[in-house]
C-alpha cells in the first residue's frame, strides 16, 4: 500500500513524499522556505500596472524542528539564526496535500517556497495566458489587470505575460496540482532545473497539492477544488449571438438579413442597450444600467416580441457609474463607490473617460447594485449580459472593509461576478440567464456563467492577435473554466489595424468549434467589416453558423462531462495523450472534447495549413481521409478549416453529416 505522506530525513534536512512523490526538499544551504519584509509601487493607467519591488529583506529559514510526524499529519517549524518563525502544517484531507501557515511576525509580507522538481517537466495553466500554454523556463508574475493592446515585440501595451485573469494554480505533466490560496501579488518561476519558486507578497493561508494517476484526473480534481462553473442553458447553443448595436431599427435590420440568409440567430447582444455617447469614431456606452427609450422604445414589449420568434436579447453592465448619470450621483452620495485616502471620491480614468469603481467590499454596495441588475435588467426580460471590467481598483483605495486592496485588487472581479451570480439565483434564473466576464482570479469559476478572452487586435498578430484565444482557452481550461468563448473578428481596431474579411472568415472558423459563437462589431464599428459585408461574407458566415448548430448534441455532451468531472471542452491535445511531449508546446491547436482536434488557420493567405495529430486513427472532416497521427498538411481553403474526428468517436455520424452542409 503506498504511503500518502512520508518524510524522509537526511543528515541536515528532509525530504516530504507525497504519493511517492517529493514535493519539498530542505536543507542549511538550500532552504525550502523563505520569509522575508518588502515594499512596492504601483503605478495605474488604464487598467495597467507597473509594479517596482524596494526594500526587500529575504529570510532564509535554515533552521527547523519536527512538532508532529504521523501518517496523515505533519507539523514543522522553520526559524532562522534571528529567531523569525514560520510553522507548517501539514495535513492529509480529502485525497490531497495542504500546507497551512502561521508566521510568528505580523510585519512579514514575503514569501517564497521551493517546489522540486524535474528537467523535463511542463507547466500548464496559471489562469487565461494569452502567449504560451507551458509556462517552464518562464517567470510568471500573476496580477489581475487589462492585457494589453497590441502586445508584441515591442507592444504598443502589456507584456507577453499580462492577463485579465491570473491564477496561482497549475498543472505539472508529473501529474500534480498545485493551487495557492493567496491572493496578492506573486510570481512563480519555472526557469530553475531543479525546483520552482513560488513568491508571494503575504504568508499565504494554504498551498494545496493533488497527486493522481493521468493528466486527465489531476485537471479534475483542480477544477471541483476551484469550483464548477452554473450550466449553460440550452438555448445557447441555438444559433450565433450577434452583437448589434444602434437601436431598434438596426437590429431588425440585422435580422432580417439573417432570415433571409438563413443564420440561426439564438441572441441579438446590444451592449449599447442603456445608450452611447461617441468618441470620435469610437463608439462608447453610457455607463448608467437602465434602458434608453430612444435607442430602444418600449424595451420590455420589444424583448418578448423576439423571445416569441426564438431570439433572446442580452445587454451589458459592469463595475463602473459614469459622471453625471443619475446612478453615479445616488452611488457618491450613499458612500458606496471607493475613496481616496483623503476619504473623497476616487476618480478611476479609462479610455473612456473619468469614472467611479463600485467598493465591492461594502455590503450596501453589493446589495444596491444587485437590486439593480434584478429590476433594470432581469425584470425587464434580459436573458444575459456581459458583466465588463474588473481589473481598475488602485492600490492607493480606502476600502469600506478596511481591507488592504493590496490583497483586494486580485480578488476584486471574483466579487464582481459573485453579485451578478447572486443577482441571478435570487431570481431564479440559474441555468436560464448568462453573464459573460474577462476578468477573474481563483473560484470565480463558482460564480461566472461564461468567461470571454476580452479584447483582441482585430489582426492576425501572436502577440494581441487572432491567434492568442487559442492559448488563452486551453489555459484557463486547467484552471475550472469550462465555458469560454471570444468576440468573432477581435475588438480593439487602432490606426493600421482594420478588420478585413479573410481574418473575420477566418475568426469565424474557430468560433465554430467553441461553446458560444458571438460577434462583436469591435471598438470602431463603421472603420470596420462585420459579418454581413457582402454576400461572400454572409454565406461563409451562415453555414459555419449552422456548423455549430449542428453540433448542438455535442456540446450538450461536452457541458454534462465538464459539469460531472471539470473538464473544459476547449482543452490542449495533451490532455488526451500526456506521454506525447510534443503536445507540450502546441499552442495554436487544441481538441474541442475527446474526439475532435481542432487546427485553426490563423495566417494570411494560406489554403493549406500544418498540423501535428496525436498518435491515433483520425479522419479528415472535409476530405473523409484517415491520418494516424505525426506531422501533416491538408487543404484548409476558407470555408474548410483543418478539424479531425477521432475514427471511433461514437459521435462520427454526426461529424460525417456536417460535410453535406
Amino acid at each position: 500500500m503506498m504511503l500518502k505522506l512520508k518524510l524522509n530525513k537526511l543528515a541536515d534536512g528532509f525530504t516530504i513524499y507525497f504519493k511517492d512523490y517529493p514535493f519539498l526538499k530542505h536543507n542549511q544551504n538550500a532552504p525550502c522556505f523563505k520569509i522575508g519584509k518588502g515594499k512596492a509601487k504601483y503605478k495605474l493607467h488604464h487598467g495597467e500596472f507597473k509594479i517596482r519591488e524596494k526594500e526587500v529583506t529575504e529570510i532564509p529559514l535554515q533552521r527547523f524542528e519536527i512538532l508532529s510526524d504521523g501518517p496523515d499529519e505533519l507539523e514543522l517549524e522553520f526559524k532562522n539564526s534571528e529567531e523569525e518563525k514560520l510553522r507548517v502544517m501539514i495535513l492529509i484531507e480529502d485525497d490531497q496535500f495542504r500546507l497551512k501557515f502561521d508566521c510568528s511576525d505580523p510585519d512579514i509580507n514575503r514569501f517564497w517556497m521551493k517546489i522540486q522538481a524535474t528537467s523535463n517537466e511542463a507547466i500548464f495553466g496559471l489562469g487565461e495566458q494569452f502567449s504560451e500554454i507551458n509556462f517552464r523556463g518562464k517567470d510568471l508574475p500573476l496580477w489581475v489587470e487589462e492585457q494589453g493592446v497590441g502586445r508584441g515585440d515591442p507592444p504598443i501595451t502589456g507584456d507577453w505575460y499580462t492577463t485579465y485573469h491570473p491564477q496561482p494554480s497549475f498543472v505539472s505533466s508529473e501529474n500534480y496540482f498545485c493551487h495557492c490560496n493567496s491572493t496578492s501579488y506573486a510570481r512563480f518561476n519555472f526557469t530553475k532545473e531543479s525546483f520552482h519558486e513560488l513568491y508571494i507578497w503575504s504568508v499565504p493561508e494554504e498551498i494545496t497539492f493533488g497527486k493522481f494517476e493521468s493528466t486527465l484526473e489531476t485537471v479534475s480534481n483542480l477544477s471541483q477544488l476551484l469550483g464548477i462553473q452554473p450550466k449553460l442553458p440550452d438555448w445557447v447553443y441555438d444559433g450565433v449571438w450577434l452583437g448589434i448595436q444602434g437601436g431598434k431599427d438596426i437590429v431588425e435590420q440585422k435580422i432580417q438579413t439573417c432570415i433571409e440568409k438563413k443564420v440561426k440567430i439564438s441572441a441579438v447582444w446590444c451592449q449599447d442597450w442603456q445608450g452611447i455617447h461617441m468618441q470620435g469614431a469610437q463608439k462608447r456606452l453610457i455607463w448608467n444600467w437602465e434602458y434608453d427609450s430612444t435607442l430602444y422604445p418600449d424595451l420590455p414589449a420589444y424583448i418578448k416580441s423576439l423571445n416569441s420568434r426564438g431570439i433572446k436579447y442580452l445587454g451589458y453592465n459592469n463595475s463602473m457609474l459614469a459622471q453625471g448619470e443619475e446612478q453615479y450621483q445616488y452611488a457618491l452620495d450613499k458612500g458606496l463607490t471607493i475613496k481616496d485616502t483623503n476619504r473623497n471620491q476616487y476618480k478611476i480614468i479609462t479610455d473612456s473617460g473619468e469614472k467611479s469603481l463600485l467598493d465591492l467590499s461594502n455590503p450596501e454596495t453589493l446589495h444596491w447594485f444587485k437590486e439593480i441588475v434584478k429590476e433594470n435588467m432581469i425584470k425587464i426580460g434580459l436573458s444575459g449580459w456581459m458583466a465588463d471590467y474588473g481589473e481598475y481598483l488602485p492600490i492607493d483605495a480606502v476600502l469600506h472593509s478596511g481591507e488592504n486592496p493590496e490583497t483586494f485588487h486580485n480578488k476584486y472581479p471574483v466579487e464582481f461576478a459573485k453579485v451578478n451570480y447572486k443577482a441571478i439565483k435570487e431570481a431564479g434564473r440559474l441555468e436560464d440567464i448568462v453573464f459573460f466576464t474577462r476578468a477573474g482570479y481563483s473560484h470565480v469559476s463558482k460564480y461566472s456563467t461564461l468567461v470571454w478572452a476580452g479584447d483582441q487586435l482585430v489582426d492576425w498578430s501572436l502577440g494581441d492577435g487572432l491567434g492568442t484565444v487559442i492559448p488563452a482557452g486551453i489555459s484557463i481550461g486547467i484552471c475550472g473554466i469550462g465555458y469560454y468563448h471570444f468576440d468573432i473578428g477581435g475588438f480593439h481596431s487602432l490606426g493600421i489595424y482594420i478588420r478585413t474579411k479573410e481574418m473575420f472568415m477566418r475568426w469565424t472558423e474557430i468560433a465554430v468549434f467553441t461553446t458560444v459563437m458571438r460577434t462583436h462589431e469591435s471598438i470602431k464599428p463603421y472603420d470596420n467589416l462585420q459579418f454581413d459585408y457582402d454576400e461572400e461574407t454572409l454565406e461563409h458566415f451562415a453555414k459555419m453558423v449552422y456548423i455549430h448548430v449542428q453540433l448542438k448534441p455535442y456540446f450538450q455532451y461536452l457541458s454534462e462531462e465538464y459539469q460531472k468531472t471539470g473538464i473544459s471542452p476547449f482543452r490542449g491535445c495533451f490532455l488526451h495523450y500526456e506521454n506525447d511531449p510534443e503536445l507540450y508546446d502546441l499552442k495554436y491547436q487544441y481538441m474541442l472534447g475527446p474526439d475532435l482536434v481542432i487546427a485553426p488557420v490563423i495566417e494570411p493567405n494560406e489554403d493549406t495549413w500544418k498540423v501535428y495529430l496525436p498518435k491515433d486513427d483520425w479522419i479528415h472532416l472535409w476530405s473523409n481521409i484517415e491520418y494516424k497521427g505525426g506531422w501533416i498538411t491538408v487543404e484548409a481553403p476558407i470555408g474548410n478549416p483543418p478539424v479531425f474526428y477521432k475514427k471511433d468517436s461514437t459521435f462520427k455520424d454526426l461529424f460525417k453529416s456536417l460535410v453535406k452542409i
